[in-house]
Formats: C-alpha cells, structure tokens, sequence
C-alpha cells in the first residue's frame, strides 16, 4: 500500500479495508512503519516501533488491523518498555497489560510502538531530557504541546490515524490545538486506569485519544469506555454508542461562551479572532449562544495553588516509588529542575493542606456543575495564544520552585485545568487557523459529566461544516513516495 493512500483513510476506513480483504493487517502496519520512518527524524515523535506481534483476524473487532501507537506513560503493554519520559525509569519493562492495553488489543489495534511525553507527563510541552524535544510538523521550530505531544505530532504527521494519550491538565487538548487535530477528555471514571493503580493526580487525570477524525475517537472510547472491578468512580454509560452519536444532529444548544480566561490571562488576537468565526459558524447552525462569565468556586491563586499541591503529593510519591524499584538517586542525574523542584514541594505539603486541595476540587466541581443546567455547552479557546516556540516553556525554568513551575503551567494553558478538577468531558476541535499564518488553533467544548455523547454530536455537526480533514502539516507521510508491500 503507498504511503499516500494509506495517510487519506481514518482507522475506521482502514478497519474497513482489512475487513472487506482489500489490504491486510500486515500490509497497514508495515505502511505505518514507513511513515514513522519518512517524518520521525523531524519530529521525534516516537520513542521507538516494533514488529507488533498479535495478528488480529479481520471483522473480528472494530478497529481490526489498525496501526496504533501509545503513549510511554500511563498504560502498560506486557514486555514493552514504559519509561516515562524520565532517566529515572529508563529500562523500565512493563510484566502485564493494564486493563486499558487488555482493550486495546480486543478493539483489534496493531500497537507497534509508543510516543514521547515530557518527563513523568509533567509538562504541557514535550522536550524531555532522555528523549529531546517533539516538534510540530506544522512548524519545526514550535511546540507539539503536552504531555501527549509525541501522540499529537505522529496523528497530525500521518504516522497513524488516532493514538493513545492522557490528560491531566490539558494533556490531550493542548497536543490537538497545537497540531490541527480532535481530542476529547472523557468525563473522570469513563475510562479504568487499573490495575495497579485506582486514579492518576486524585482522579485529574483520564485517558483517551487524537484523532483526524471525530468518528476515529468516538469508536475508539467506545472500545475502551466502562469500568473495572474496584475502580474508585463511575460514569453513567451511554444508551447508544459514541459512534452513532457522531452522524446524530445536536439540536439547538444553548452554548455560554468564555473569551479571556480566568486569573486574568488575556487571549491573544489571532485566537480572539479564530473565536469570533467559530461563534459566528455556531449561530449558523442554529445554536444560541452568548457571553458567560464563569465562577470557578475559587479564586486563581488558590486554584493553583491547591493544584500545585495535588500533583507535587502525587509526583513525590512516584518518584520515591521508581527510586526504590530501580535503587537509582533522586536527583539531578536523574530527574529535570521542573521534576526534581515539584518533588521537594510535595515533600513539604501537610496532610491538612492535601486534604484543603481536595475540597477545592469539589468546590469547582460544585460550581461549573451549575452552569451546565443553564447551558448545554461552555466554549473557550483551548489556548490563549497559537502554538508557541519550543524553549517557550522552559525558559528559565530551573530557577521555579514546585508552586512556580505549577504557576508555568497555569499561565500557558488557562483554559484546560478547570475541567480537570470538575471531571467534566471537554474537547479541542480544529475548527479554524491562524488566518495570517495557517497554524492550527483549537476551540475547546466542555459538557456536563458524563455527556461526551453530546459533546460528539456537535463535533460531528462542526466537522461536517467545516472540514479539516484536507488541511495537512508541512511534514506529512503523504508526501513520501514509498510503497509498502
């Protein structure tokens, strides 16, 4: 198959192809190997590829013969390193599959190798120390976003057509805006993180995916959505497959808009433009919407702070946990400034002030739960700027303190965290670009918990309205020439 035939279908359509016997499971994987080969030395991307080593029989699953990718960090493929993104965890084989890679492999996926994240997916860029920095195929000198950067860079670059990432703060949106593609956060609880651990950050964390296509992360969470014995939330499931949401019309949503974000960070004018247009497509189709402000139940320095002290407790015990595994130092030979301040933060928050940050997250929980009666919709920029130079995020950076890098982080990604804290699904569609300089620029939609149904319906309804799908980076696979056997 040549490289540009197989980058012109999404995972559905090349499920398609494995299943009508058209192409084989083989036949795709070794088309993504090539791929990867053709863009990765641009884009370090991918930390490596393998020959993937289970054959899946075509129709007998969903996403039969899919070339897919996952992130090295958060799930676990039995035999397969997992080293996330850090020195201290280098060599790191996983022993079994985690409930989520059991999946993966019954959706009929063709994992052959996992993507780069920041160091312990401790950032909202990918520039790690042990693998260096993922770059944006639409422009080499910027950032792909984080912590699912490598995911976002291979999917844009045409490597595969959806990959696996996380998010905690922004992880998945933030990659999607910055490279032109969909990404959607599923509500906390829709997807298990076990076995081995319950939650990821007290439950900011989630998993999901990127995509080209609305209906490639439909199928694909419906692959891997519900819970598993033990876990500590639940998520009502749907009553009908995400798929079929996707072709479903939304109706009239009452869409509360949010133009500047909260603590005052103002959005800058290429993307108080791009929101402008994407209002004005929404009021076309027949949705209601204004200008919201929004209380987060907090005041931003609080909100920050109390975030900062939730990820430094949790980072700090993960570190400790990896330096006792692998009887390696805890320090800078092994971990970056950011990593190693926010560790010594944790170390220094009390229980009382742990357990002050997690009435916060109710609070917040509380207080967007109410705007969700009065919209079907809250929409802001995924980001307040385009996407920014690499170096932008860690200039200086090792001057921060824990709070100080947390602060960073805030600052650079002001609209993402919220629904973290509440677990609210929220997703980035690529609806519009940079009008001067063509760079993808992300809208971020958020919905009650538990409503990603109604989160694909409107996806669906603006991918239709104004496709993306023909918009391609300056590194794409399609441009190679090869032809894979």
């Amino acid at each position: 198959m040549r490289i540009a035939e197989y980058v012109s279908f999404d995972a559905v359509g090349l499920a398609g192809l494995v299943a009508d016997g058209e192409v084989t499971s083989a036949e795709l994987e070794a088309a993504a190997h090539e791929a990867a080969q053709a863009v990765n030395p641009q884009i370090n991307a991918i930390v490596e590829t393998w020959q993937a080593d289970d054959e899946p029989r075509p129709g007998s699953a969903p996403l039969a013969g899919v070339p897919f990718l996952i992130k090295d960090i958060a799930v676990a493929m039995a035999g397969k390193r997992m080293e996330l993104g850090s020195r201290l965890a280098a060599g790191n084989v996983s022993g079994a599959d985690s409930s989520l890679m059991v999946r993966f492999r019954r959706a009929g996926l063709v994992t052959f190798g996992r993507t780069t994240t920041p160091e312990m997916a401790y950032s909202t860029t990918t520039e790690p120390v042990l693998y260096g920095a993922t770059r944006n195929p639409w422009d080499l000198t910027r950032s792909a976003g984080g912590s699912s950067g490598g995911a976002g860079a291979a999917v844009a670059a045409g490597v595969v057509p959806v990959a696996h990432g996380t998010d905690a703060a922004g992880s998945l949106r933030i990659p999607a805006a910055y490279n032109g593609l969909f990404g959607i956060k599923p509500t906390r609880g829709r997807v298990s993180m076990g076995p081995d651990v319950d939650e990821v950050f007290n439950g900011l964390a989630v998993h999901g995916s990127v995509s080209r296509t609305v209906r490639d992360s439909a199928v694909l969470l419906d692959q891997i959505r519900g819970p598993e014995p033990g876990d500590p939330y639940f998520a009502q499931q749907p009553t009908r497959p995400y798929a079929e949401e996707v072709t479903r019309h939304p109706g009239s949503l009452r869409i509360g808009v949010l133009t500047q974000a909260w603590g005052g960070h103002r959005t800058t004018a290429p993307v108080t433009d791009a929101l402008s247009r994407t209002v004005r497509l929404l009021e076309s189709l027949g949705h209601q919407v204004a200008e919201v402000k929004v209380d987060l139940g907090a005041d931003w320095e609080e909100f920050v702070l109390a975030n900062a002290r939730l990820m430094t407790v949790n980072l700090t015990a993960l570190v400790d946990g990896l330096a006792a595994a692998f009887d390696r130092p805890v320090d800078s030979s092994t971990l970056e400034p950011t990593t190693l301040a926010g560790y010594h933060y944790g170390q220094r928050v009390g229980g009382a002030q742990f357990l002050t940050a997690l009435a916060m997250r109710n609070r917040v929980a509380r207080s967007l739960a109410r705007y969700f009666d009065e919209y079907d919709i809250l929409l802001t920029p995924t980001l307040p700027e385009p996407p920014v130079l690499l170096g932008t995020h860690t200039e200086g950076a090792e001057t921060l303190d824990g709070l100080g890098w947390i602060e960073r982080i805030h600052d650079l990604s002001p609209f993402s965290m919220p629904f973290n804290v509440a677990g609210t699904p929220a997703m980035s569609v690529p609806v519009t670009a940079d009008a001067e300089t063509g760079l993808p620029i992300g809208m971020q939609f958020a919905a009650g918990y538990g409503l990603e149904d109604r989160l694909f319906r409107l996806a669906g309804q603006l991918e239709q309205a104004s496709p993306w799908s023909g918009r391609t980076p300056a590194v794409w696979a399609g441009n190679h020439t090869g032809h894979s056997e």
